[in-house]
């Protein structure tokens, strides 16, 4: 597997009507940092998870600020956060089994502010498997998954006795030239579900001048 590099500087800000909230939720292991988005009637609740908090990702990482764009345009209350030891979160990095702790604390939040709306999930590299190994014990509507790292959660995840089906409408998105996961994963793992994959031609892991195009996929998922 390639070296991962941090790949996690923050779009320019765009000016919008509707302001990013931030605010904190008791997690597990202390405090878990929010970002959320509200339109005003919201149709969907959508919860995002970042990529790998040991080699620089944060809730700021651009592609995960652009899946969340993708959320809000598509009428979703948008949720993201940071994993323990990011930025204002509390705790210490776990594997993924506290992240996924982290992010199963963040849906019942989110979905306890908006009750009765679908539930959204999306997640980017590792935070892309953490949100397939959240998807197991929630129901979600959709579900879409940038460049999920399965490897990096296989040593220690297991289906939970009741775990729920992978979501029905689910999407993977990954780069042709990703240097750091292994396009043929997405491959294997979506071919046993049934699962489409979308290629994004000559991207690689960051997506670097293609996070336009995450973003239309997304959008027309979500509005078809």
């Amino acid at each position: 597997m390639a070296a991962w590099s941090n790949g996690c500087k923050s779009e320019p800000a765009v000016p919008s009507p509707t302001p990013i909230e931030k605010s904190l939720i008791v997690g597990d292991a202390g405090a878990i940092e929010l970002a959320s988005q509200i339109p005003d009637a919201p149709r969907a609740v959508g919860v995002i998870a970042h990529p790998h908090p040991l080699f620089g990702g944060t809730m700021d990482n651009k592609v995960v600020t652009t899946l969340a764009r993708a959320f809000f345009e598509a009428g979703a209350a948008t949720w993201r956060f940071n994993f323990r030891g990011i930025g204002r979160s509390e705790g210490q990095h776990d594997e993924g089994r506290g992240e996924t702790a982290d992010m199963l604390k963040v849906i019942a939040h989110a979905v306890a502010q908006h009750p009765g709306l679908p539930l959204w999930l999306a997640g980017f590299s590792f935070g892309g498997a953490v949100t397939q190994a959240a998807s197991e014990q929630v129901t979600a509507s959709e579900m879409i998954l940038v460049a999920p790292s399965f490897q990096r959660l296989a040593q220690w995840q297991n289906r939970p006795e009741g775990s729920a089906a992978t979501p029905e409408n689910t999407l993977i998105i990954h780069g042709e030239k990703d240097e750091t996961v292994a396009l043929a994963d997405s491959f294997d793992w979506a071919r046993a579900r049934n699962i489409p994959v979308t290629v994004v031609p000559g991207a690689d892991h960051f997506f670097h001048q293609r996070l336009h195009i995450i973003r239309q996929i997304v959008g027309r998922w979500l509005t078809a």
